[in-house]
């Protein structure tokens, strides 16, 4: 189902939970997470969806805005891009900022149903994502992007401050 800003906002602590579990992320980075996330409620083109179970439990969400100059993950993107590819990517595109499935109910369709839910409801030419680098066989998120055509942007990019290699995947809009 689609989410309002205010939606997210009214259910933000099922919101880190679920994204604390998914990623498996300590306490301490959760609450400096719930700022980040309270402040992208605010950017241009945000659109979120959310899974609820019959009791109104948050299964997954997904959310994602306009990606533009002076957000941190696209000046960290497009730092690393050579110019050509940041015409192609970052030139009016929507940026898939979290996209999380509770782990109990990881298997069942959820995110195959959140992501083109998010992205027939996305604003641009192009989509891009940032996930952790795993095995593209095993990995459920990385079947998931591979599933709906989602292409290596950049490989092996570290942000600052994490030291795990991640891949920024893209494809063409609309689906």
């Amino acid at each position: 189902m689609a989410w309002t800003p205010d939606d997210l906002i009214r259910r933000l602590d099922d919101v880190i939970r679920v994204y604390g579990q998914a990623m498996g992320y300590p306490p301490d980075l959760l609450e400096t997470r719930r700022g980040y996330i309270a402040g992208h409620v605010r950017r241009p083109g945000f659109r979120a969806v959310a899974t609820l179970d019959p009791g109104a439990a948050l299964l997954g969400f997904g959310y994602g805005y306009t990606s533009t100059s002076g957000q941190w993950w696209h000046d960290q993107v497009r730092s690393a891009l050579p110019r050509s590819a940041r015409r192609t990517w970052l030139t009016d595109c929507f940026e898939v900022v979290e996209l999380h499935v509770h782990p109990t109910a990881q298997g069942q369709g959820l995110g195959t149903a959140q992501l083109p839910a998010l992205l027939t409801m996305a604003v641009g030419k192009t989509t891009l994502l940032s996930t952790p680098e795993a095995d593209e066989l095993t990995s459920r998120a990385w079947r998931l992007y591979r599933r709906f055509e989602f292409v290596d942007v950049l490989r092996d990019f570290h942000f600052p401050g994490d030291d795990r290699p991640f891949a920024i995947l893209g494809r063409p809009l609309p689906l």
